[in-house]
């Protein structure tokens, strides 16, 4: 269904952007790494290093070129990754090098973060996954801006009671292991619930298995101009104007929409200039 602006929604635009804090939140890029599994961990860290350098390169400067042709913030440009546990199972016992790979690649992009140094162990744990969690203190710790998540339960599956203790201990590591940096590493690593399948947002981002190779993903943050509406509803009805939990709905829904339909403009904007799909706009209201 196409939808076209019409002088009274642009103007609407451009005060949501300058008055009511309207900005997208995040562009992130995800890649796929399950063809840069090698069974050697140099050689695996490698072929990470080359492909986010390869596939992420133009995400900075496509995105700062949106911005400045739409008068739009983007405040981050990030990546994630396929969960590290998938690629790592024959990779030897120490998984730091990939995290030491994908934070040099990410700097060099200039990303703000890069997610992926996770693993999905609802149901137990595999040899990668076992590996990757011994590696999170130190892989935090040497590395500036990767970020981990782990995910530890499912209303399908259950909880792993074994991953859940775990990772109790390894939040306290990673707080020392970072003690020198106010415990900074502890604010990288997310503990899931209910994870979902893909995940574009830090510090829990990560490609979910079933994605494209390459895909953008958009985050979209608009608490003020939701706000903004509903004060503008509040008015309505000081002025004596009978307000209905339909009409909250409706504005509700209808400024989601708009924000919404912003961070989908510039979404399909940077994947055609990247020459890549197109995930989701997603609308962020936290």
């Amino acid at each position: 269904m196409s939808y076209f602006l019409n002088t009274d929604e642009i103007v609407q635009t451009i005060r949501m952007i300058e008055q009511e804090h309207l900005d997208v939140r995040t562009i992130t890029l995800g890649l796929s790494l399950l063809d840069c599994a090698a069974g050697d961990i140099r050689k695996t860290a490698g072929k990470v290093y080359e492909k986010i350098c390869r596939e992420a390169r133009s995400l900075v400067p496509v995105g700062e070129a949106i911005e400045r042709e739409f008068g739009i913030p983007i405040v981050n440009k990030r990546v994630s990754v396929t969960p590290v546990a998938l690629i790592a199972g024959g990779c030897g016992e120490d998984l730091v090098p990939i995290a030491e790979a994908m934070d040099r690649s990410a700097r060099e992009v200039g990303v703000n973060y890069i997610g992926g140094f996770s693993a999905l162990v609802q149901k137990g744990f595999t040899t990668g996954d076992e590996k990757l969690l011994r590696a999170i203190p130190q892989a935090l710790a040497q590395t500036d801006i990767v970020c981990s998540s782990v995910n530890v339960g499912s209303t399908k599956a259950g909880i792993n009671m074994d991953a859940v203790a775990l990772m109790g201990q390894r939040v306290l590591d990673v707080a020392q292991a970072t003690s020198d940096r106010d415990g900074i590493g502890a604010a990288k690593l997310v503990v899931f619930c209910n994870i979902p399948q893909d995940v574009p947002f830090m510090a829990g981002a990560y490609l979910g298995v079933g994605e494209p190779d390459v895909v953008i993903d958009v985050g979209v943050s608009g608490p003020g101009v939701v706000k903004k509406a509903l004060d503008r509803l509040i008015e309505e009805k000081n002025n004596g104007r009978h307000i209905t939990v339909d009409d909250v709905a409706e504005t509700i829904k209808f400024t989601a929409f708009k924000v919404t339909r912003v961070g989908e403009i510039i979404g399909r904007d940077v994947a055609k200039e990247l020459g890549i799909p197109f995930g989701v706009a997603d609308l962020s209201l936290a």
